[in-house]
């Protein structure tokens, strides 16, 4: 047996992992610089095993865990459907995520990939949901977040926090814009805590996050991963020959490389998109109505989210 394997077996019977062994852990795996998948899914199977987490086991394993899926991946930074689907299905063998530590993670690749599949990021913000309507998941667990228990039907600040984190994170098309299906999600969890001792902070977020989805400016794309690994090899061409790589920019080659990659704006000038994206759209408007609509009531929250656009617009005149 491995001197992996030894440990990793040991903590799985005792359920438990303390600072000094997560040393132990770091003088065996990193030691040649590279997390194989063996490594992964030994680490993922011993943070699902061990009831009792330090702090230090979990900034290890989210530190290991982001290298291998983010930095490890080809081309490096851009997480393909495979290893976004590998690691959901570590992570969902009993039906949602249990820890800290894997909620963590999620948002950890989200805000630190260029690109990662809009699966991950729907399947983060679920985690959150679950957890506000039924009252249970690791944002509830006092061992790691610290809130302990709530009641379903209440969100806390921690959660507000979290929602935060993975609605503007940078990966994803459209990148810092909250999508529709997004929004919609903010009035599910507006509606399912209207009168519950919500966090403070809950009001800010549900209207800058669904008047983001209304108003902001949608110039911004990230490549996609099929777009990276075109440019990485235009960006390999030149150190064989910078004369051909600019020949095929400009030639025939070069209507191969994205468009976003050479800076090219294929929309009107900035300013201008901006203004467009600012204004609120009859088809925007009667979303909103329809969404207002939806519970037969005009609550407290939704006219918070009213003002505030009124205000955004008239500040724009």
């Amino acid at each position: 047996m491995s001197a992996l394997a030894e440990l990793t077996d040991s903590l799985t019977r005792r359920a438990a992992i303390g600072a000094e062994d997560v040393l132990a852990m770091r003088r065996l795996i990193w030691n040649d610089t590279q997390v194989s998948s063996e490594e992964a899914e030994a680490i993922m199977a011993l943070n699902s095993a061990c009831q009792l987490r330090s702090p230090e086991w979990i900034d290890y394993f989210v530190e290991v865990m982001l290298d291998y899926i983010v930095h490890q991946q080809v081309p490096q930074d851009y997480v393909d459907q495979a290893k976004a689907d590998r690691l959901m299905h570590w992570i969902d063998k009993d039906g949602r995520v249990d820890s800290l530590s894997e909620l963590e993670l999620l948002i950890r690749i989200l805000e630190r990939a260029e690109s990662a599949p809009e699966s991950l990021k729907k399947y983060a913000l679920q985690q959150i949901e679950t957890a506000v309507l039924t009252g249970s998941g690791p944002t509830r667990q006092a061992g790691e977040f610290g809130g302990g228990a709530l009641d379903p039907g209440s969100i806390n600040a921690v959660e507000v926090e979290l929602l935060r984190r993975i609605l503007y994170a940078q990966s994803g098309a459209d990148a810092y814009i909250v999508s529709a299906s997004e929004a919609e999600m903010l009035f599910r969890m507006k509606d399912a805590t209207l009168r519950a001792d919500n966090a403070p902070v809950w009001d800010d977020l549900f209207v800058k996050g669904v008047a983001n989805h209304l108003m902001a400016h949608r110039n911004y794309q990230t490549l996609s991963h099929d777009d990276q690994v075109k440019v990485e090899r235009y960006e390999a061409d030149t150190h064989v020959s910078l004369g051909r790589f600019f020949g095929r920019m400009f030639g025939q080659g070069g209507a191969e490389l994205p468009a976003a990659a050479m800076g090219i704006s294929t929309q009107m000038n900035d300013e201008a998109a901006a203004a467009v994206d600012h204004a609120v759209t009859p088809q925007e408007t009667q979303w909103v109505i329809g969404q207002i609509r939806a519970d037969g009531r005009y609550d407290t929250l939704e006219k918070k989210l009213i003002a505030f656009i009124r205000a955004e617009m008239t500040s724009s005149l």
